[in-house]
């Protein structure tokens, strides 16, 4: 069952994939400048830190059944984290009944036309972290800013 379609004509604007390639998607609408999450659930989830583009959901051609899921247990917006069950990838970050999904950015294939926005959650960045003094946008500036979708 694929999600997200608006039918046959529709051409994609991207798309991506996980490691071992029997997860793909594409995405037939516009994609946000990425978000880098420093939070505890992210570093946890990837190893490092979460990098996510933002697609509105209907626009997302998913097959759902061929992800697996985990609750996100301490996430302070509800969100569920959808990864292969084959290799493991990390692939989209979604609240229940949200219009959009995060997508995972390094699952895009290349070229994406994207650029990074800003840092979230850097209040829970790791001792390791040194986020680097780049002028990109941070937390409340950034969830408060008009970020750019291409």
């Amino acid at each position: 069952m694929l999600e997200g379609t608006d039918g046959p004509s529709s051409a994609p604007r991207a798309t991506g994939r996980c490691l071992c390639g029997a997860v793909t998607y594409e995405v037939r609408g516009p994609l946000r400048d990425i978000s880098i999450c420093h939070c505890v659930e992210c570093r946890r989830w990837s190893g490092f830190l979460g990098a996510f583009s933002l697609a509105r959901a209907e626009d997302l051609v998913l097959d759902r059944d061929a992800i697996r899921w985990i609750e996100s247990p301490e996430s302070d917006r509800a969100y569920r984290r959808g990864f292969c069950g084959a290799c493991g990838s990390s692939l989209v970050l979604e609240a229940e009944g949200s219009d959009h999904v995060h997508i995972a950015a390094g699952t895009l294939d290349r070229p994406t036309g994207l650029r990074i926005a800003g840092h979230w959650y850097t209040h829970q960045a790791g001792d390791w972290d040194e986020i680097p003094d780049d002028g990109l946008l941070r937390d409340d500036a950034l969830a408060r800013s008009e970020r750019r979708w291409t």
